[in-house]
């Protein structure tokens, strides 16, 4: 369970935070604006599109993916979004330029359509992966257009020019003047930087912006980054409990098994990237679904009251050596309209979840943003999240 005083105590988060976490969240908006300073001088401003890519193909894993999930629900219709993971491993062994071995055998495939009319983006945050690179020669050899996010001087971004590729800089967390936390790394399961998803998303939307795969409002990016900014002061480590939104939701959470109910396609998107969070930072699990096919799909953890506690008119039983139960908790992420009307989707859908959830004894709480520009709208959802996890995380004993 959480320790509620740890949550209104700003040095002990801090001394909790060895991964500096919170400080690469609160960071998120100024790396959105590096990130467009930096694709305008790698020659995005330049480019002259020729009408738009039948498909945009998105590879490399973990937050470069959640951001080709990201673009699939912001595209226009006349274009297809598709995600390319890797899907096999050839070898365990340190890879280029110090890849952990995690990284070094995971190997990417085209579909055997991709040609001319597609566009791939290759993403990551090391480089140095050499399925990437053949992923990058395959694509060349096909004749697709490239665009490559990766560190400058990486393997990858070496191999761009060989290619062809557009190369779009990946740009890192800002270092931390602060002791070296001096813990072992896991070199096969290495945790993914916090703040990489807004790394990856700021150039990749950048380019979908210019070829008119995406049409976001006009500043919507500059706008993004303010409002990661504003969510940062809301979520400091100094602003109270009552005061702090992702520190309220954090103390929700705490003993319970999240079902994260999404509203659409894009809070869907921000209740991925929740599930995914809390099982990296949190080492908890949740389960995530869109309204209203994931009322059914969860239907069975409702009625069998999952982690219910020990019944209460059992008088004898010993309570000294019984655990907390385990309950279930729904979060609606949502985007509130102004008026919700009681018989549209996705109004009455969410009004049915409640009803639902309420009818079994399940608490609900809602994750929303009256955000009218979609991509704040889901920024808005994902910093709170991602700092919720975070702060779950530091204030579990």
């Amino acid at each position: 369970m959480i320790d509620d005083s740890l949550l209104d105590d700003p040095a002990a988060l801090q001394r909790a935070d060895h991964e500096h976490a919170l400080l690469g969240l609160a960071g998120a908006g100024a790396r959105v604006r590096n990130a467009l300073r930096l694709a305008e001088a790698a020659g995005l401003a330049g480019l002259r599109p020729d009408g738009r890519p039948r498909t945009v193909l998105v590879a490399g894993h973990g937050a470069a993916l959640t951001a080709g999930s990201v673009l699939e629900a912001l595209a226009v219709t006349s274009t297809q979004i598709a995600a390319l993971p890797p899907h096999d491993v050839t070898h365990l062994a340190h890879g280029h330029h110090g890849t952990p071995a995690f990284t070094a055998g995971l190997v990417w495939q085209l579909p055997g359509w991709a040609g001319p009319l597609d566009l791939v983006v290759l993403a990551t945050a090391d480089g140095g992966e050499q399925g990437l690179v053949s992923l990058a020669q395959q694509a060349y050899a096909r004749g697709c257009a490239i665009a490559v996010i990766a560190p400058a001087e990486s393997l990858l971004a070496e191999a761009a020019p060989q290619v062809r590729a557009l190369p779009l800089p990946y740009v890192p967390a800002a270092p931390v003047d602060t002791e070296e936390d001096l813990r072992p790394a896991e070199a096969d399961l290495p945790a993914e930087e916090v703040g990489a998803l807004w790394a990856f998303l700021t150039p990749l939307l950048a380019l979908t912006e210019r070829i008119g795969v995406t049409q976001l409002p006009e500043g919507s990016l500059e706008a993004t980054a303010d409002r990661l900014d504003e969510l940062a002061v809301r979520c400091r480590p100094d602003a109270a409990a009552y005061t702090n939104p992702a520190k309220d939701l954090a103390a929700q959470l705490s003993g319970t098994v999240p079902l994260l109910w999404a509203d659409g396609a894009l809070t869907a998107v921000a209740a991925e990237r929740f599930a995914a969070m809390l099982a990296e930072r949190a080492g908890r699990p949740a389960l995530p679904g869109v309204l209203p096919q994931v009322l059914t799909a969860h239907r069975g953890m409702l009625v069998a009251k999952l982690g219910g506690a020990a019944d209460p008119d059992d008088f004898f039983r010993d309570r000294v050596d019984e655990p907390d139960p385990l309950l279930l908790q729904v979060v609606l992420l949502r985007r509130a309209a102004a008026v919700e009307d009681e018989f549209t989707d996705p109004g009455y859908a969410v009004s049915r979840a409640r009803r639902l959830a309420d009818a079994h004894g399940v608490r609900t709480s809602d994750l929303s943003t009256a955000e009218t520009d979609p991509l704040q709208a889901l920024a808005e959802l994902i910093a709170l999240a991602d700092f919720a996890a975070v702060y779950l995380t530091l204030a579990t004993p």
